[in-house]
């Protein structure tokens, strides 16, 4: 123990040697990197680590009664992972050293508490393995004391003592748990004994109890939020907002589209193309001449679409919503048939077939609709106009 103290302590002085020596070739020695507090701290915490792996390494090979190829084994591992260490800790001296040069100046504002990054990485590099080489020879030793321990207790028992200690031995998840072990349930009997069963007072598992102590936090400060101070939305709202923000994207969609229409904003198409696109939409034997006749005279189910004369009105909005949702009289509804634009398309070719006066058309129903016109001008000293409608509904 002692000679391995003295190597550790001679590494130790020459790694200080290392890293303070000056480099002479390069004319007047640069400012140390040593002059910077995080690099002098970051320095002692790893020669102090490998200090410490240095006596848990002598402690583990000493506590082990083994083999001597297993013992040479394991302070061959050790050297290695010592000379590992070693390694980074030089590497990472030189690395201050080149941070120091006139040539990495310009990357001098890519800095890390002082140092550059690289440099800081590499030594969080050696901490990191510093750290995990020192939890696995604890790891080693803890296994090794257990062993020996099992070992003694192995060798001094009685089998009658070694059974009642597996029956006691509790497991980490128990002990975490903290039950208690089979001899030490009496003190928990409630007295309460059915078909041999009897009654424990064991108490709640911790994560379950703790578990349901956050429960009853969130579920007040749920009760704060959205009942009481209501500075979050409710489900109610969250649902609303939901659907506000689905109508808005569909309108958008829908304006992209060119179906953005209903029927407050229908307006009568005139194109021949939409107008052909709507005779191909009524003439379908599927749709509307099932029950208005291909020439729009009607039948023995639907009205004359060719006078002037209307059951829900003659403007185009009126037709539009009526394709659309339906009518009471048994016309089914076509919104989930056809577009917004498609429905507009045949509103706008039914009212081209006013006046066309299709063979065995049907006699007239509803009201009389009559076009809007525009009215007489005013007198010249007034310069608005006014228009009429007389329009005639049921």
């Amino acid at each position: 123990m002692r000679k391995n103290f003295k190597y550790i302590l001679g590494l130790f002085s020459g790694i200080l040697l290392w890293a303070v020596q000056p480099v002479w070739a390069a004319g007047p020695p640069a400012p140390s990197p040593f002059s910077n507090p995080m690099i002098i701290m970051l320095v002692t915490l790893m020669l102090l680590l490998l200090i410490v792996i240095g006596i848990l390494a002598n402690i583990l090979i000493g506590a082990a009664d083994v083999k001597l190829k297993k013992k040479k084994a394991m302070e061959k591992g050790q050297s290695v992972a010592a000379v590992l260490v070693i390694v980074m800790l030089l590497s990472s001296t030189g690395v201050f050293a080149q941070g120091t040069t006139p040539e990495t100046t310009a990357t001098a504002a890519k800095t890390i508490a002082g140092m550059s990054a690289s440099t800081f990485y590499i030594m969080a590099g050696v901490l990191f393995v510093e750290l995990m080489i020192i939890i696995g020879l604890l790891i080693n030793i803890k296994f090794l004391l257990k062993t020996e321990k099992e070992k003694f207790v192995t060798e001094t028992a009685t089998p009658e003592q070694i059974a009642e200690e597996k029956r006691n031995k509790l497991s980490w998840w128990d002990r975490f748990n903290k039950l208690k072990p089979v001899s030490e349930e009496a003190d928990l009997d409630l007295g309460h004994d059915y078909d041999g069963i009897r009654e424990l007072n064991n108490r709640l598992p911790p994560w379950w109890l703790y578990g349901f102590y956050l429960t009853i936090i969130f579920a007040g400060i749920y009760l704060w939020r959205y009942h009481v101070s209501h500075t979050a939305p409710s489900s109610k709202e969250e649902y609303e907002r939901s659907v506000a923000k689905a109508e808005a994207r569909i309108q958008e969609y829908m304006k992209k589209k060119g179906d953005a229409v209903d029927e407050n904003t229908v307006k009568l198409l005139t194109s021949t193309d939409d107008l052909a696109a709507g005779k191909a939409i009524f003439t379908d034997p599927s749709k509307c001449v099932a029950c208005h006749g291909v020439e729009g005279g009607g039948n023995a189910i639907g009205p004359n679409l060719t006078d002037d004369y209307w059951i829900y009105g003659g403007n185009v909005k009126d037709l539009f919503k009526t394709i659309k949702y339906g009518a009471k009289n048994g016309m089914k509804s076509w919104k989930d048939d056809l577009s917004p634009k498609q429905i507009a398309q045949v509103a706008s070719y039914i009212k081209t077939l006013r006046g066309t006066k299709p063979a065995n058309a049907r006699e007239p129903q509803g009201e009389l609709y009559k076009e809007e016109e525009a009215a007489p001008a005013t007198p010249a000293t007034d310069s608005t106009a006014t228009k009429t409608n007389s329009v005639t509904m049921k």
